[in-house]
């Protein structure tokens, strides 16, 4: 045995030379830790705990999992999608019958007509309510007009004429002749009266015959249907003093009649007609009563408010 070999094993170990491994090139990089959530101080509340660690072997297969909800909530299923309803079929326009037409046509007439009458009738009350306004102020009380009151209008120039006709009525015709005597005044301050049927063919004469009237021209004759009855009317005038009048004449609307003046005054000969045709009033004591504008076999009378006519197209 060699002296070596008398050596301690400890030294023996210690002396033998120790083979050394090589160090490796690259150094595996360390994990980094993870980032350490900051304690949430005492003036923010905790949201949520913390939520059970997933293990390592569960993450590849929760990220497609978790992307399917998410393109699901984007793209909703089809068949929940509100469907757009199609727009219903208009409904059939239904076909108006000659009947409906008549009496949509008949509805619309009677409406202006209405218009219309009631439009004159506002006219001759404003203008007979000033009349009787200022014969009320005649016979009140004298006394100082308020401060606020307009001052009243002045008398008609043509007053002292309607007063001496309605008195000359009274006196030769009858007394009860004159219904109503007013000066309308939008028509140039013109005497206007309403006189009874029965006492016109008397007051017809009275207006030509007498000379202070002295009518010998009659220049106009209009008939006017009210609804509710219908009206004559005459304007006689004095061709010499220029002079002229208005009498309005009513009449029942089921069976109108008004004496004929033709004989008074040959010009009321075809107003007459006239208005017998268009508006179906009759005239006693006329000559020669028959339709001047429509055929003879015509039906009806188209300037009444209750006229049809045959055909509503025409």
């Amino acid at each position: 045995m060699s002296e070596n070999d008398n050596r301690d094993p400890v030294e023996k170990a210690s002396a033998e030379p120790v083979a050394v491994e090589p160090e490796a090139s690259a150094v595996e990089p360390e994990a980094p830790e993870p980032p350490v959530a900051e304690s949430p101080s005492a003036s923010e509340p905790v949201a949520a705990e913390a939520a059970p660690a997933v293990p390592a072997s569960a993450e590849p297969d929760a990220a497609p999992a978790a992307e399917k909800p998410a393109a699901e909530a984007e793209a909703p299923p089809a068949a929940s999608a509100p469907q757009e309803e199609a727009p219903a079929a208009p409904p059939a326009r239904r076909v108006e019958t000659d009947e409906e037409k008549a009496a949509r046509r008949k509805a619309a007439l009677e409406a202006r007509e209405a218009a219309k009458a009631a439009a004159a009738q506002a006219a001759a009350e404003a203008a007979k309510a000033g009349t009787e306004g200022r014969a009320a102020a005649k016979s009140a009380e004298a006394g100082e007009p308020a401060a606020d009151e307009p001052p009243p209008k002045p008398p008609s120039p043509n007053q002292p004429r309607l007063d001496r006709v309605v008195r000359l009525l009274r006196e030769l015709v009858a007394e009860d002749a004159v219904e109503e005597a007013y000066i309308n005044e939008a028509n140039d301050h013109l005497p206007t009266l309403s006189l009874k049927n029965e006492s016109w063919p008397q007051a017809a004469r009275l207006f030509r015959e007498h000379p202070e009237l002295a009518c010998a021209y009659l220049r106009n004759v209009s008939g006017v249907d009210y609804e509710t009855y219908m009206e004559v009317v005459y304007y006689p005038l004095n061709m010499d003093a220029r002079q002229s009048y208005c009498v309005k004449v009513k009449t029942d609307r089921e069976s109108p009649s008004v004496a004929s003046v033709t004989p008074v005054w040959q010009t009321a000969n075809w107003n007459e007609r006239e208005i017998y045709d268009l508006l179906g009033i009759d005239f006693p004591g006329h000559p020669d009563l028959r339709r001047i504008m429509m055929s003879d076999d015509w039906v009806g009378h188209p300037l009444r408010k209750d006229y049809v006519p045959l055909d509503p197209e025409v």
